[in-house]
């Protein structure tokens, strides 16, 4: 019997090691539905298509090629949000967005959208597959983008299309996944050797794109004398056996890292992208090194800009360096760091009171307690900040969250995905209460397949980080509080096991047992709303904001709260300042 498009569509996934789709069924994609079916694909059933792109987006991100698949109309309007993830975070994904019958398009039929206008600004291939003679190209093209590009591609396949018989192309089907060995040129290079060679004040800072490099870039720091910051992205492969390390800056990071590039002569910014210009120096040389040239020079001023893999370039250029011998400039960050460590500890130790446990607490019991191979997954906001000060990088660990598009509710998502593709593995989803309620329903896709996720919520009752920036605005906090369900008791109607921590005391062992529990498992903390999380640099302005803020709330008659959030966050803005 004659296969149809969608069994062709679905062979040809099979032979790219594609071992899932994630997808809400239904109409124009059944036909594909029944094709994985008879296939070794699994079908992942998620409640909304919007987590199974976010699932499919942590599997590539981990294993570098993902797939998902919404039906026509609303389906893919809920497929765009994850799929913006995982373009922007540069993970191979592909995107089977089915449509209504090829007959009806430009009709204004049901549930009728564009997937060329609706996708085209989250895809670097988007296109629609209309006749058999075009299968095997337009898929075999599709994924040779994604995975080439390392973004998304996305393939349009109307209902009625995917039923006719297949037709075999001339073509490669064949998927061919290159590594080419890309550096500067010997000029180039002698160029930067000379930089380095004058500077007698290094430090190097270390995105997602230093990721496989972390022998080098501690080879490279140890040979220049140069402490080594990193990005979020870049902190679980740059900071494991990495005796130069001092942290990580930007909104998230820490005054050692900020204070290190700002005190250098020289700065090499490795495999990164880093967004926030406020936190660039301005006054020292700085030199870029990226695989893709197009971003040189758009966050910082460059002395040079040069496109090259990290590991390739740092074993290229090690040979035309000097060694240095002065250790003054690197000790001197050393030892901040050291003291920015002893400050964070000082955190930890305010274990906080009933229903205002600190969060800081929290993460770093997590982080003691955590495997050493476990995948974090944490949710957009204040989870992300305790995510990037207290989850240690060993080397084996991972951490995916939503750091480029910056979307809330994508921690339990990605969650399903990392569980689905690495069930070997301790998989820990801290999420946010607001993260959590935004997408609650797929709670029961964990449950449906029996997935070992731990869900670690950080109830602080409010939308944490929105609130925080609406304080060092001067404007009083509006519309952030929230009104939440019992999340264990949801746990346990979805069929696992829910746990309540008020206690600052049970913190430990709650997260003991949730961690060894065989199966999925929700721990509801209830942490303090008036944590907070400030970056390494403090504009004058940000503080003059949070004292007009409290003025405000005091005036408004919330006087406990407005003194609350003074003690609590005082010394932070002390020792920051």
């Amino acid at each position: 019997m004659a296969k149809n498009i969608a069994e062709q569509i679905v062979e040809m996934l099979k032979n790219a090691n594609v071992k899932r789709i994630y997808a809400v069924t239904g109409d124009s994609l059944n036909h594909l539905n029944i094709a994985v079916k008879k296939s070794s694909i699994e079908w992942i059933h998620v409640r909304h298509e919007e987590v199974g792109a976010y699932a499919a987006a942590a599997e590539a991100e981990l294993d570098g090629f993902a797939v998902c698949a919404g039906s026509c109309g609303p389906g893919h309007v809920h497929l765009i949000n994850g799929v913006y993830e995982a373009h922007r975070s540069h993970v191979p994904m592909l995107v089977i967005a089915s449509t209504i019958p090829s007959e009806e398009m430009g009709m204004d039929y049901f549930q009728e959208t564009n997937t060329i206008k609706l996708f085209d600004d989250c895809s670097h291939y988007n296109q629609m597959i209309t006749r058999p003679e075009q299968v095997q190209r337009t898929v075999q093209t599709a994924i040779q983008h994604a995975i080439s590009k390392k973004g998304v591609a996305v393939i349009g396949l109307p209902g009625d299309v995917s039923e006719l018989n297949a037709e075999e192309a001339t073509t490669s089907n064949k998927i061919f996944k290159t590594n080419p060995v890309i550096r500067p040129s010997d000029d180039e290079l002698k160029q930067l050797a000379d930089l380095i060679n004058e500077s007698k004040k290094v430090t190097i800072y270390c995105g997602i794109g230093a990721e496989h490099s972390n022998a080098e870039v501690v080879e490279l720091s140890k040979y220049l004398k140069a402490p080594v910051g990193y990005s979020f992205r870049g902190k679980m492969a740059i900071q494991p056996n990495n005796p130069n390390e001092v942290g990580l800056t930007g909104l998230l990071g820490l005054p050692s890292a900020y204070h290190a590039m700002h005190e250098a002569d020289l700065l090499l910014l490795l495999g990164t992208d880093f967004p926030y210009e406020k936190f660039m120096p301005v006054k020292n040389t700085i030199v870029q090194i990226d695989e893709s040239p197009e971003r040189l020079g758009r966050r910082a001023k460059l002395e040079l800009g040069l496109a090259g893999d990290v590991k390739e370039t740092i074993k290229a250029l090690l040979p035309l360096l000097k060694e240095k011998t002065d250790i003054n400039f690197l000790n001197q960050q050393l030892e901040f760091y050291e003291k920015v460590k002893e400050n964070q500890l000082i955190y930890v130790k305010d274990r906080g009171t009933e229903n205002a446990i600190q969060p800081e607490f929290v993460a770093h019991t997590l982080d003691q307690l955590a495997k050493n191979n476990a995948i974090f997954t944490v949710d957009t906001g204040m989870c992300c900040v305790w995510g990037a000060r207290y989850i240690t990088g060993t080397g084996d660990r991972k951490m995916l969250g939503s750091f480029n598009h910056g979307s809330m509710a994508n921690a339990m998502p990605m969650a399903i995905g990392a569980s689905l593709a690495h069930p070997d593995r301790q998989v820990i989803a801290m999420c946010g209460d607001g993260g959590l309620s935004m997408l609650l329903g797929d709670m029961a896709t964990i449950f449906q397949y029996k997935l070992p996720v731990k869900l670690i919520v950080f109830n602080n009752r409010a939308l944490g980080m929105v609130k925080l920036e609406m304080e060092v605005g001067g404007m009083p906090d509006n519309e952030t509080d929230m009104i939440n369900p019992d999340f264990a008791m949801i746990a346990q109607a979805m069929g696992y096991t829910g746990k309540n921590v008020h206690h600052p005391d049970d913190v430990e062992s709650s997260i003991k047992e949730c961690l060894e529990h065989n199966g999925p498992y929700l721990l509801n903390i209830f942490t303090n709303p008036n944590a907070l999380a400030l970056p390494p640099k403090i504009e004058f302005d940000q503080v003059l904001g949070m004292t007009k803020s409290m003025a405000q709330l005091m005036l408004g008659g919330k006087m406990e709260e407005a003194l609350d959030t003074v003690k609590t966050n005082y010394k932070h803005i002390k020792d920051l300042l």
